[in-house]
């Protein structure tokens, strides 16, 4: 089979790879669709010789299948695997981590969060989702239900569901303001699922289209932090109170000292971003008006197939986060335009 390999200086290739043969409790995935994510960059633009991980876990040396948002049709179960993790024809989603599967963490969904053995990562330091097939535990395994299509499932597999996860954990609900920093497929997906909780949405980023894409997934207000002051523009629009909630999906550092400025006192304000950093006088800023401060990392299986229940029961139109579908013939051009971060998410189709 043929799959997308990042070779370093924003540069590709499309290798030949043997089929994936399923070993014991695994299973072999024709794959569907697999999204491109922001977090894919990282790999993507690192400089050659100098594998990097964007998630801290050990990188792979050899060349390695990119893409962690797999989505796909179940065409081969290895021994053991029982008819309740997977059937052959099953239409599924991956929670693309794998650790030691026996710790408290594993045992509870959060594989991603193992501390007994290096952590595997799907599209990372492992075999990943832009190819034809994939190979993976049964145990990361989740279901995608006939209402899905697979393109809504790739976005759920983390860009969408690590939206959801953020929203979960900061406890929204329909009587928050929440200040989303960053508009790009992990921004926008919070401003829908925020929107479909209830809440008010303020949505910031410096781009004008992706503004326009956040209005039309129903923000109530946009804020363009390049021609505003985003601090002052959040307290006029609560009258002096400031966000309830505040959200960083861009990893900016100024849009991350902007996000805690503009949280309100006793509210909350969440990192999702990978990578960059923060300086902040501790004192004014959080101490001094009860502040939780919290970061989210992705999710585990079990919000993940929240998530896909969430969009069914709400009509969350996840397929609307994408604005451009591609072969995997296309990836090159695929990646140089997702590169420059301006416009929305990608899929590929195999």
């Amino acid at each position: 089979m043929r799959g997308v390999v990042f070779t370093g200086e924003r540069n590709l290739e499309i290798m030949t790879f043997p089929d994936p043969t399923p070993g014991p409790d695994e299973v072999v995935l024709e794959m569907k669709a697999s999204g491109m994510c922001g977090s894919d960059l990282h790999q993507y633009r690192r400089p050659k010789g100098h594998p990097q991980s964007a998630t801290g876990v050990p990188p792979n040396p050899n060349p390695t299948i990119a893409g962690h948002e797999p989505c796909g049709v179940v065409a081969a179960v290895g021994a053991g695997v029982t008819n309740a993790e997977a059937n052959i024809g099953d239409r599924v989603m991956v929670h693309h981590y794998q650790g030691c599967t026996q710790c408290s963490h594993c045992r509870s969904g959060w594989q991603q969060l193992c501390q007994e053995v290096p952590v595997k990562v799907y599209g990372n330091n492992a075999h990943g989702g832009h190819a034809k097939y994939l190979k993976v535990p049964a145990n990361t395994l989740v279901p995608l239900h006939d209402e899905l299509s697979f393109t809504a499932g790739a976005a759920i597999s983390c860009g969408s569901g690590t939206a959801y996860g953020a929203l979960q954990r900061m406890n929204i609900s329909g009587r928050d303001t929440i200040a989303i920093f960053g508009q790009g497929p992990v921004g926008l997906a919070g401003t829908q699922f925020a929107k479909a909780m209830g809440a008010r949405v303020i949505a910031l980023d410096v781009n004008p289209q992706r503004l326009a894409r956040a209005r039309e997934f129903g923000a109530d207000e946009s804020i363009n932090p390049g021609s505003n002051d985003p601090v002052e523009a959040i307290k006029e629009l609560t009258h002096g109170r400031y966000a309830d909630l505040s959200l960083d999906t861009s990893s900016n550092r100024e849009a991350r000292l902007n996000a805690i400025r503009s949280t309100k006192v006793w509210g909350t304000m969440c990192f999702v971003g990978e990578g960059g950093d923060v300086t902040i006088d501790i004192s004014p800023h959080l101490l001094r008006r009860q502040m939780t401060l919290i970061a989210s990392w992705t999710f585990s299986t079990i919000i993940q197939a929240e998530c896909a229940q969430f969009c069914i029961d709400r009509k969350v139109d996840v397929d609307k986060l994408f604005t451009h579908k591609w072969t995997l013939d296309q990836a090159d051009e695929a990646y140089k335009l997702f590169d420059k971060q301006s416009d929305g998410k990608g899929v590929f189709l195999i």
